[in-house]
């Protein structure tokens, strides 16, 4: 199923592996496609029925300090389905932010999602 549209700039959350890229699979380790290992967002995403929710919007679901309301575009978690979010996106909300440096050094979107998952089994 795609969620896309339940989230607020679901279809433009930026890749943190490719700068100017877009994360489709928001849910999800793998940019592209839907995978079976899910991040953090997709686990709260889950638990709130797949549904944008206040609560959903004001966690912090990847722990790097910015909201998920603040990530996505909706800082004052007003957003509703169909209507355009206060802001862009200007992060992932499945992705620690704050390791994004360390993923930087690496050229391509698939040695990044590599190094993702070298990160996640360390956390």
């Amino acid at each position: 199923m795609l969620y896309q549209n339940n989230i607020p700039n679901g279809n433009s959350v930026p890749d943190p592996c490719n700068s100017g890229g877009t994360w489709a699979a928001v849910g999800h380790y793998d940019p592209k496609v839907g995978s079976a290992l899910t991040n953090k967002f997709a686990k709260d995403f889950a638990a709130a029925g797949h549904t944008w929710t206040r609560e959903l919007c004001m966690k912090d679901s990847d722990e790097d300090t910015y909201t998920n309301g603040q990530e996505l575009g909706d800082p004052n978690c007003n957003w509703t389905p169909g209507n355009q979010p206060e802001r862009a996106a200007f992060g992932h909300p499945g992705i620690y932010n704050l390791q994004l440096k360390s993923i930087k050094k690496f050229s391509s979107s698939e040695s990044c999602v590599r190094k993702l998952d070298i990160l996640i089994s360390n956390k």
